[in-house]
């Protein structure tokens, strides 16, 4: 390739030549200087447009050539060098925001025993799931934002076990919310008996079998999928997730298309199906019952509840949609990355804020911290 290559430089030196044999010019001993930097110049513009040719001819080379390695490339996030700083600092500081809230929100429930309740314990449940979300994605992203797009690798085994935790994440918040819905109907709808139904050892064996059946159900997916041989390498997306793994594959998925969806009606159906009935039921009591001490407190609770399950299904509704429109896969990326951090923050907000003794040290912080400043002033 680079026998047959004609460059600036043999092209003027050829003119010259051809100059020379017509006597229009005398060819000087000594080259002149202004011709060795356009000539520099040109061989520098050519030499970065090869750079920038091999470069895209070899994503595409590794993409559809039969791939044996098991080094990935991930296509992360399409940032700008201007905006670069400002992303990596906005993402950094909403993660260290998810992971101290969630933490202390656990933490505070542990060590205070006056919050070792039902409602309270389902809580735990939802940080735990919310510092996992954002912990699976969000330092890949960071990474790969301060690194070029072409040195972007992951190992497939990493990939693998990302795609597990992504799943697991999306999966569990939707069964921890349902057996929170019927820890609400409970408490409205049979107050005496909440008491028995609703015990530690009861929640305890609902979280476990929240947390089971979603690692059963979605180890079977990712398997699926890692059973394929692959003839693809590169991720077009910003972290690893189920579709992903089986895109790098030229085999058939129709196993894979069916078990998915499968999984996902089962998985939707049965949390929209429940959540439904139950707050249909617990709408009923508050409507037929005229006590405003209990349909207040039924708001207060259902309500929190119910934002943060309409906020998981929004959010999970959009990605689902810009899936269907391949000229949006910019926002799609960038909407798959702010539901494993906009989600997580949310909830600590929400779920936080519910609790009567972090409201109460959140004040206390503010008024310790206001009357530090009026001492030094």
């Amino acid at each position: 390739m680079r026998d047959n290559y004609c460059g600036p430089k043999n092209i003027i030196n050829t003119h010259i030549a051809e100059e020379q044999v017509h006597g229009l010019m005398e060819v000087p001993v000594h080259k002149d200087q202004d011709h060795q930097a356009d000539v520099g110049h040109h061989d520098e513009d050519v030499n970065d447009q090869e750079e920038d040719k091999g470069r895209k001819e070899g994503l595409g080379d590794m993409e559809n050539q039969t791939f044996n390695g098991d080094i990935l490339i991930l296509e992360g996030l399409k940032v700008t060098s201007q905006t670069v700083i400002p992303v990596f600092i906005f993402l950094l500081i909403v993660y260290i925001f998810i992971m101290v809230s969630n933490i202390g929100l656990v933490v505070l429930i542990f060590t205070n025993r006056s919050l070792h309740q039902p409602m309270y314990l389902l809580y735990c449940n939802m940080s735990v799931n919310d510092v996992l979300g954002a912990t699976v994605v969000t330092p890949v992203i960071l990474r790969d934002i301060l690194i070029p797009h072409s040195r972007r690798y992951i190992n497939y085994i990493d990939c693998a076990a990302q795609a597990f935790g992504v799943h697991l994440y999306a999966g569990t918040a939707q069964t921890v919310l349902m057996i929170m819905a019927f820890d609400r109907y409970t408490a409205i709808c049979n107050p005496l008996r909440y008491g028995t139904i609703m015990t530690t050892r009861m929640v305890v064996m609902l979280s476990v079998a929240a947390w089971g059946t979603i690692s059963v159900l979605v180890a079977i997916l990712l398997g699926l999928s890692i059973r394929l041989s692959r003839c693809r390498s590169v991720i077009f997306n910003p972290f690893c997730d189920n579709a992903s793994l089986f895109k790098l594959s030229c085999e058939s998925v129709l196993i894979n298309n069916i078990y998915g969806l499968g999984y996902t009606v089962v998985l939707l159906g049965s949390s929209i199906g429940s959540v439904t009935v139950t707050y249909l039921r617990i709408a009923a009591v508050c409507v037929l019952s005229k006590n405003k001490v209990l349909n207040s407190k039924a708001l207060q609770t259902c309500a929190t509840h119910l934002a943060v399950y309409i906020i998981l299904l929004v959010s999970g509704s959009i990605i689902a949609i810009l899936h269907r429109f391949p000229q949006l896969s910019d926002h799609r990326k960038v909407a798959a990355v702010l539901g494993h951090l906009a989600v997580p923050a949310l909830n600590a907000l929400i779920y936080g804020l519910q609790i009567k003794e972090v409201r109460q040290r959140i004040m206390a912080l503010f008024r310790s911290n206001k009357v530090a400043l009026m001492e030094r002033k």
